[in-house]
């Protein structure tokens, strides 16, 4: 396959073709040349870059891989108004965009709006290389700004060449750590005395694990494992070249397309030994997923939402409760207004949503790269979807950070409760089977 990308960008119809396109337009407008590919089934993952930002978006149960390698164009923002400044940044990459066919641009972001390490805070790109298999139909599509494009064709060979190499090892069974266990379950204990005292209904408390190898982690061989351990999941990762955030989410923060919105509430765990999915701590979490997400909806849409009927959903060895929210949207309203109104959902940060993000902030919450944040796609027509960055690991040569969290509510227990973190970290030390030699586990809370 890489000789067939290596002959598109050598070929002199490429460049006649992109020429056209940017006849005329400002030499800062985007220009998106799409390329067909031959038919076939792939993942893209031996193509990840050396030295690159790139992006992956997979959901192997149905069919669909995307890679995008390089930046176009970025926007990266922090604050307040980050999601205004990129849905601005986009509406101006939009107003000029030159293309062929269909195009997308990647986005992320972090749970709180002033984290801002090692990632940027909030990040939308359009890709330089996007490489498509969506049911088997394989694409390539060439971004650059319109001024440079003569430059980009002749840089973009050497991205594909440069894929760095990987070993494959196991890693060492995790160490105790009752410490770290001790504390987390003390912050538990401190939000069931202020949920009890009426302060708020739920608060999501994370746990994080730090992971060393003695080879760097292979970000393309956990990428293959979790889309293999959770193919009905959102496989999910944005590299800036040095690190590497990745995970699999079952999770849908909200997706448009027209001005049909569809949006997931999930809450709610169950895994093999433990207590079942429908009691009556789990149907109350969820339940409050969905009242939220309905308040937070109804300024954006012509009418109430329709409520789907919860169901089941897995996420490889672990069963959450969701309902589909469905609803249209008023004339005018865009993606990212969407996601301002949604984030945090209870499921990532509690409620009363604005009570529960006080308490994070006043028990020293840390939460890692964009975990619990949002990763999606946007399209020049207003289109897309994003995912909650759930069950990740932000990854940086032979360190690892995993993280993962459990909803607090009335009738939580600390040891169920620590229980559910385990369960859910257990899916990235899962995936990291295999990937790394000789590791050493050195965990605590954040």
């Amino acid at each position: 396959m890489i000789h067939t990308l290596l002959r598109l960008l050598s070929a002199p119809e490429t460049a006649r073709r992109m020429g056209e396109l940017a006849a005329g337009a400002p030499a800062s407008a985007p220009l998106s040349l799409r390329l067909e590919l031959p038919s076939m089934t792939t993942d893209w993952l031996h193509l990840l870059p050396a030295g690159q930002p790139w992006w992956y978006r997979a959901r192997p149960a149905q069919g669909e891989f995307r890679l995008g390698i390089g930046h176009a164009l970025q926007v990266a923002s922090a604050g307040n108004n980050r999601f205004s400044a990129l849905d601005n940044a986009f509406a101006g990459f939009c107003s000029d965009w030159r293309r062929n066919g269909p195009a997308l641009a990647f986005a992320g972001f972090a749970f709180a709006e002033d984290n801002a390490a090692p990632l940027p805070n909030a990040l939308i790109a359009i890709p330089a290389l996007l490489l498509e298999c969506v049911d088997g139909r394989c694409s390539l599509t060439l971004s650059s700004p319109v001024g440079s494009h003569t430059q980009a064709l002749a840089a973009w060979p050497t991205w594909l060449a440069a894929t760095p190499a990987t070993q494959a090892t196991a890693p060492r069974p995790p160490r105790p750590e009752p410490l770290a266990e001790q504390a987390w379950m003390a912050r538990v204990v401190a939000a069931l005395r202020d949920i009890a005292n009426g302060r708020i209904d739920k608060v999501v408390l994370t746990r994080c694990r730090q992971i060393e190898g003695n080879v760097p982690f292979s970000p393309s061989d956990i990428l293959a494992a979790l889309n293999s351990q959770q193919p009905g999941s959102t496989v999910y990762a944005y590299s800036n070249g040095k690190q590497t955030f990745l995970g699999a989410t079952p999770e849908r923060l909200v997706r448009k397309r027209g001005r049909q919105i569809h949006v997931d509430a999930l809450a709610g765990t169950a895994w093999p030994g433990s207590p079942a999915l429908a009691d009556d701590k789990n149907r109350h979490e969820q339940s409050l997923v969905v009242s939220a997400v309905v308040d937070a909806l109804a300024h954006w849409c012509d009418a109430p939402p329709l409520i789907g009927l919860p169901d089941e959903h897995a996420a490889g060895h672990l069963r959450h409760w969701r309902s589909r929210i469905s609803a249209k949207a008023r004339v005018g309203s865009t993606l990212f207004d969407l996601v301002r109104a949604l984030h945090p959902t209870p499921a990532v940060g509690g409620f009363p949503g604005e009570a529960a993000r006080h308490w994070l902030a006043a028990h020293d919450e840390r939460r890692h790269g964009w975990y619990s944040g949002g990763i999606g796609l946007l399209t020049p027509e207003g289109d897309g979807e994003f995912s909650v960055a759930l069950r990740s690991a932000l990854i940086k040569g032979k360190q690892a950070t995993l993280q993962a969290g459990a909803g607090i509510v009335a009738g939580s227990n600390p040891e169920q409760e620590l229980a559910e973190t385990e369960a859910k970290l257990g899916t990235l030390m899962a995936a990291l089977d295999g990937v790394s030699a000789g590791c050493t586990q050195d965990s605590r809370s954040a």
